[in-house]
């Protein structure tokens, strides 16, 4: 089955309820996500229902939230005995607990006190906890394995809080934007539109920022805030769907691009810098001829690799060549299903890379070192050693993945 991914269209803002309402609005059935509040055991039980409303002109399904009114303050300790506690759907109690992480580091550094020492007022209410567990309910159940989030519209002017008016963006919420890779803009108009709830959330479920990526979509949902304002749709979109091509080829997976133009190495060197760099963890690494300012000639140094290894790739670059910049940028790869094996020619061992597309071989690729030693030894002529490694690595059982 293909992967879904979800792009979180937060251009107009994002709260709990917004995220809640636009998960139920693409199809997440309301009973599931009754059925894992109810696992929370609370006494009396949180329940939700969804209405269909319209807001800026839009038709959107607004989520609500009852619950029985007052209860002790909650720090992070009792939440996290809580979500341990409940009978939740596999993954969600985790990332749960990781989302009220991120509210209370925030929390504890707005306030200056322990994170263990946060109360978390209005995000530790009964219906921040609904939202939060509604929310990835929600995604599990619609099957999402991938979220894209894109800027967050986060208002402007003041909100009143139980501490006073606060300027907006409000403090948690630029604390949680704060080190991490989301996009946060003020405006478009004076009013809270992110709260910390839907900022949270955004960042716990989210592996990338950024526009909408290419979709085959599969569905919509749209999640209604309480106001209406006039002029604006005060919603957030849920936009699911498949990338182009993944009933065949295997999903896509982010990767990053480092490059760097150089035009005083000498060339000797490049051999052993591609090497250190595939040894740092790089996907692959490549040169590229090209003319700089002054006819100068040079190279474009390339270097694909997952995000996580940036950083030590950065510096092998530095410390291997004589560059003194980097431009990176992101990308996506699909990589075929490899593995490793040996044929054997008279007696000589030849490996052979090979790869499977739907658990079918496709190519098969001779190691030519081998092919060359093979060939000298035999008295043979390298084209031949190598046709004849290529038809014997064709000659295996297909994959099931």
């Amino acid at each position: 089955m293909a992967e879904l991914t979800a792009w979180l269209d937060a251009g107009a803002g994002v709260s709990g309820d917004m995220l809640l309402g636009a998960c139920v609005d693409a199809g997440a059935p309301l009973d599931r996500i009754q059925e894992a509040l109810h696992g929370l055991g609370l006494d009396p039980p949180i329940t939700v229902t969804s209405d269909v409303v319209r807001r800026g002109g839009q038709r959107a399904t607004k989520v609500t939230v009852d619950y029985a009114p007052g209860g002790p303050a909650r720090s992070l300790a009792d939440i996290r005995i809580l979500l341990a506690g409940a009978a939740l759907p596999a993954g969600v109690a985790e990332r749960a607990s990781a989302t009220f992480d991120r509210l209370a580091a925030a929390e504890s550094r707005v306030h200056g006190v322990g994170v263990e020492d946060v109360h978390f007022h209005e995000v530790g209410a009964l219906d921040s906890i609904a939202d939060i567990v509604g929310t990835l309910t929600a995604l599990a159940t619609l099957g999402v394995t991938r979220v894209v989030c894109s800027p967050i519209a986060l208002g402007a002017g003041t909100v009143e809080t139980e501490h006073g008016p606060l300027s907006v963006p409000g403090p948690a919420v630029t604390e949680l934007l704060r080190g991490s890779p989301a996009t946060g803009f003020g405006g478009p108009e004076d009013r809270e539109l992110a709260t910390p709830t839907g900022v949270a959330l955004a960042l716990t479920v989210a592996t990338e920022f950024g526009p909408m990526p290419a979709l085959n979509v599969t569905g919509i949902g749209v999640g209604a805030g309480t106001a209406d304002p006039p002029g604006r749709a005060n919603v957030c979109r849920l936009v699911l769907g498949t990338t182009p091509g993944a009933g065949v080829l295997p999903g896509a997976e982010p990767m990053s691009v480092i490059e760097t133009n150089v035009d005083d190495l000498d060339p000797r060197l490049w051999e052993p810098t591609l090497a250190a760099l595939l040894g740092a963890g790089a996907a692959d690494a490549w040169l590229s001829p090209i003319q700089m300012k002054k006819g100068r000639p040079a190279h474009t140094l390339h270097v694909l690799a997952p995000s996580s290894a940036i950083g030590r790739l950065a510096e092998a670059v530095f410390t291997q060549t004589s560059s003194i910049g980097l431009r990176i940028s992101t990308t996506e790869r699909v990589a075929l299903t490899r593995d490793a094996s040996t044929v054997e020619i008279a007696g000589f061992e030849i490996s052979v890379k090979r790869a499977y597309l739907g658990g079918r071989l496709i190519n098969a690729e001779p190691e030519f070192a081998d092919v060359l030693s093979c060939a000298t030894a035999l008295g043979l002529a390298p084209r031949d050693v190598l046709r004849r490694a290529q038809l014997l690595a064709t000659i295996a059982p297909e994959r099931s993945d």
